[in-house]
């Protein structure tokens, strides 16, 4: 199912949330923001790679209505000049969702999963967990899409320099490949651990 306004009342079902047309104008926003203009990868395709994998491990989520609400939002604010739009997007899906009438321990929960979007370590959380090897599935695709993916996340950063992106691009690849494991979940492991410890290779050395 494409991410939609039809997708979104799944989500809001998904969370004990009943659609409104204030919801519905917010999920129109939502969708308006990954189809801007500058994005090329973090898009209303991304979006619907997200929400369909977690439709397909939905039965794993401990909250799966809080699960998808946060893929909703985790890339809303996309600006690749600004370091804190992992932290306006979970500030913004905490303060919707409060507004919806979700209680405040769920809505921080939300908030937390999207904050664990920055990738700054190894999620302990389960729902997190299985959030991220969502997100980072793209590492582990086949060799095209990859490649694919590489020069669409180069467009979105095309007023870096190239040595300067290569650097920064490099560096955190390597931070990836340093780790016990990309993926947290045994599934993501099993799929895509081999295949993106390959990509995340070849990326580097080129």
């Amino acid at each position: 199912m494409a991410a939609d306004l039809i997708r979104w009342n799944e989500t809001l079902r998904l969370l004990g949330v009943a659609p409104t047309p204030a919801l519905a104008a917010l999920g129109e926003d939502l969708l308006a923001r990954y189809r801007e203009p500058h994005r090329h990868y973090h898009t209303v395709v991304h979006l619907d790679d997200c929400l369909a994998q977690a439709q397909q491990v939905r039965t794993q989520f401990q909250q799966a209505g809080e699960v998808e609400f946060a893929l909703w939002f985790h890339d809303a604010i996309y600006d690749t000049r600004k370091s804190d739009n992992e932290q306006r997007c979970a500030d913004w899906a905490r303060q919707s969702a409060v507004a919806a009438g979700v209680n405040a321990a769920a809505a921080d929960r939300i908030h937390a999963l999207i904050l664990s979007t920055r990738h700054a370590a190894l999620p302990l959380d389960p729902d997190a967990a299985l959030l991220i090897d969502i997100d980072l599935s793209i590492l582990g695709a086949e060799a095209a899409r990859f490649d694919a993916y590489e020069t669409e996340v180069r467009s979105e950063y095309h007023w870096v320099p190239m040595f300067l992106f290569n650097l920064k691009r490099k560096q955190l690849l390597r931070e990836f490949l340093a780790r016990p494991h990309i993926y947290s979940s045994s599934e993501y492991q099993r799929r895509l651990e081999a295949r993106a410890r390959a990509n995340l290779a070849r990326s580097i050395a080129r």
